[in-house]
């Protein structure tokens, strides 16, 4: 283990993920004082800056869930600053936390992605909700019920819902458009639910991967966070040639993004075999079910690797 470091751990933020922040960003901090480390946990508000020039941290740990947690916003203050910090930089952010760009970007590179379309508030408001939800409706080559809805941007999936009906897709869109200024609407794949965290220090590697069984078949929010919505297989129930392949996607998309230090990125495994890209997260939740945890546990030791992240993100820059 590297030398003790001051660490300063970044939490809350007045983003609609604030608890989820708030519970990783104190695991996070408790795991790294058991290694030696001192360490403190601050907000996102008008005391960040005061704190940071005041703490004089050797690394700042990010963990802000979403907007300017993800979006390269506060990667891009840091840098202002001259702090190191753990994760990607600030245009790799900008990349992987937009999810049509993702998206868009993995195709380019023939990674498999559900069929999928983005509109805008803007777009309801100038063209009519009525024609464009029409107009979704009548796409019987590209889009087909079951759908699911979501934000173009954000994690957690707060404002995700899976609709079988032209009621329930009106109703879905209201949802997301709660959460952000652009919409995704998303054919449904049937099948497994993988999700794949990476570390990328000094060697690139993809941890086991994480198999989510939920009670409906949706991993929405309430099923993330409440416990007995979702069963969690560490590593997944896979065989030896579907996990060498989900994680070697898992791979091809952080490098594609640019991404470093660590990601997640979360797959669907079809029922035609098919791997699918589904979103890639960059300041992946801590919590204690959260999905990159789980997955480093599965590989030896979560605190472990938290502290060889912290470690490596000191000097790397």
């Amino acid at each position: 283990m590297a030398d003790k470091m001051k660490i300063l751990v970044v939490a809350g933020g007045l983003t609609h993920e604030r608890d989820v922040s708030l519970r990783s960003g104190r695991r996070v901090a408790n795991l790294l004082r058991q290694l030696g480390h001192t360490v403190e946990v601050c907000d996102l508000n008008s005391q960040f800056l005061p704190t940071v020039a005041e703490f004089e941290p050797d690394v700042v740990w990010p963990l802000i869930h979403g907007s300017v947690g993800e979006d390269g916003s506060i990667q891009d203050l840091l840098e202002l600053v001259g702090f190191p910090y753990v994760g990607s930089r600030a245009h790799a952010c900008v990349l992987a936390s937009s999810k049509p760009t993702a998206k868009s970007l993995a195709t380019i590179e023939g990674i498999t992605t559900p069929a999928w379309i983005s509109l805008t508030q803007s777009l309801f408001r100038q063209v009519g909700a009525p024609a464009v939800l029409q107009a979704i409706l009548q796409s019987k080559d590209n889009l087909s019920f079951p759908l699911i809805v979501k934000p173009a941007d954000g994690g957690s999936a707060l404002g995700l819902s899976k609709v079988s009906s032209e009621d329930e897709l009106r109703s879905a869109m209201v949802d997301a458009f709660a959460y952000g200024d652009t919409v995704m609407v998303e054919q449904f794949i049937p099948g497994r639910e993988i999700a794949v965290s990476v570390v990328d220090l000094d060697e690139l590697y993809a941890l086991p991967p994480v198999e989510i069984v939920t009670d409906d078949g949706r991993y929405d929010y309430d099923a993330r966070y409440n416990t007995g919505r979702s069963q969690f297989f560490a590593p997944a129930r896979l065989t030896a040639d579907e996990t060498a392949e989900v994680q070697r996607v898992a791979l091809e998309v952080h490098e594609l993004l640019g991404l470093r230090h660590l990601s997640r990125v979360d797959l669907i495994l079809g029922e035609d075999g098919q791997i699918y890209l589904i979103d890639v997260n960059v300041a992946p939740g801590m919590t204690d079910t959260s999905l990159f945890p789980q997955a480093a546990e599965a590989a030896g030791s979560f605190r472990d690797i938290l502290g060889e992240i912290a470690a490596f993100a000191v000097s790397d820059k």
